[in-house]
């Protein structure tokens, strides 16, 4: 099977230099620690704004996530990353020949739709890229789901990372909800049913299909909460990453040999002029989430955020200055992550090491289902939780 071109257009990439990549190497070995099981949450809080929220400055406070209001000033600004999960784990069967040999079960993780035109010329242009499992045994080709929702997919390429390239007689994306289940973090107990994840696992302002996995810092968040935030006179505005499988890959070898997955971002002129007037009239811009923060460094321009839209790879990591956002909300991290990578860079080795101590010991919960945090940005001097009014 011939590989499949890698799609074209990617903005930004960040390649690592030897002494960032050391640097990152180093970091991840000091902040390494043991995690028990039990501190891994398997459920969100209830209600979701319930959960704890540590505000990581000069000192570390401890406080509910419904006190952000009082923990942020009028004028400041929340992005939010509006991406939705897409049910993008379907069971498949390899066909049946006539003498009634196959139809061996296949998993499989849709990660994104794919613009190949070299594929798309011979194969048509619904392509997807795809994990398969198993995958040397899955075939050229496979059925998705059952009844008048059945789809059938031929592969058709392979990309660097092993992804598979999918391409499918039609339009998979309104079968979706019929054939598909959410992809939960491998950590988290899906049980027999998707029902409850479906509302629980997607953000309340979730709006753009296409993400594989929740902006989780967003999870905190109620409608109660955003009319709270908003009568405090917070602002908002909202950018969209569609978060692929890669936001579960640890970092397993030398940090110089991580490959970031690509990951499709849009920042609308809407969302960058709010943005580039915060900076400028020196109001606070507060990303909710890493994925957030991950956008608003890739439409960065050197002076502005730009609108626009395009594939990231952006590797944030220690020495890495983050330009835009002033304050970060993030929920606690796995050891051995790039996300743990890109919190220290943002906040400082120091602070990540404070914090993380404090919620070891302080019974919080951790991963994507867990606390929060508000930290604040290294390179500023408007501290989180400093706006008390």
């Amino acid at each position: 099977m011939p590989d499949a071109p890698q799609p074209g257009g990617m903005s930004p990439v960040t390649t690592l230099s030897a002494e960032q990549a050391a640097l990152a190497d180093a970091t991840l070995a000091r902040l390494n620690f043991d995690l028990p099981p039990d501190r891994i949450a398997q459920t969100g809080a209830e209600p979701r704004d319930a959960s704890r929220l540590m505000v990581v400055g000069q000192t570390v406070t401890h406080h509910i996530f419904r006190d952000l209001p009082k923990l942020l000033r009028p004028g400041d600004l929340l992005v939010f990353n509006e991406s939705r999960v897409i049910p993008a784990r379907v069971m498949a069967r390899k066909p049946v020949d006539a003498a009634g040999h196959g139809g061996g079960q296949v998993e499989v993780l849709l990660l994104r739709e794919e613009d190949l035109p070299d594929l798309s010329a011979e194969h048509g242009p619904h392509l997807w890229s795809a994990y398969l499992k198993p995958a040397r045994r899955a075939g050229n080709e496979l059925w998705l789901g059952d009844g008048e929702h059945r789809q059938r997919a031929r592969v058709v390429g392979q990309l660097e990372d092993g992804a598979r390239i999918l391409a499918f007689d039609r339009d998979i994306k309104p079968h979706l909800d019929d054939i598909g289940r959410l992809p939960l973090p491998p950590y988290i107990d899906p049980g027999s049913s998707d029902d409850t994840w479906r509302e629980r696992y997607q953000t309340v302002y979730a709006r753009a299909p296409g993400s594989v996995a929740a902006p989780t810092a967003g999870l905190h968040f109620t409608p109660d909460l955003l009319a709270a935030l908003d009568a405090a006179g917070v602002e908002r505005t909202t950018v969209t990453l569609h978060v692929g499988a890669g936001t579960f890959k640890p970092v397993t070898g030398p940090v110089a040999e991580h490959t970031m997955h690509a990951e499709r971002y849009s920042v609308t002129p809407g969302a960058a002029a709010a943005i580039n007037r915060a900076r400028a009239s020196g109001r606070r811009v507060i990303a909710v989430g890493t994925t957030t923060v991950r956008t608003l460094e890739s439409a960065w321009d050197g002076t502005q955020v730009r609108a626009g839209e395009g594939d990231t790879r952006i590797f944030i990591t220690p020495g890495t200055p983050v330009n835009v956002p002033d304050l970060l909300i993030t929920n606690l991290h796995l050891p051995g992550s790039t996300l743990l990578l890109l919190v220290t860079a943002f906040a400082g080795e120091d602070r990540i090491r404070a914090a993380y101590d404090a919620a070891l010991h302080g019974e919080y919960r951790f991963y994507s289902l867990g606390d929060a945090m508000l930290l604040t940005n290294v390179r500023g001097t408007q501290a989180a939780g400093s706006g008390t009014r």
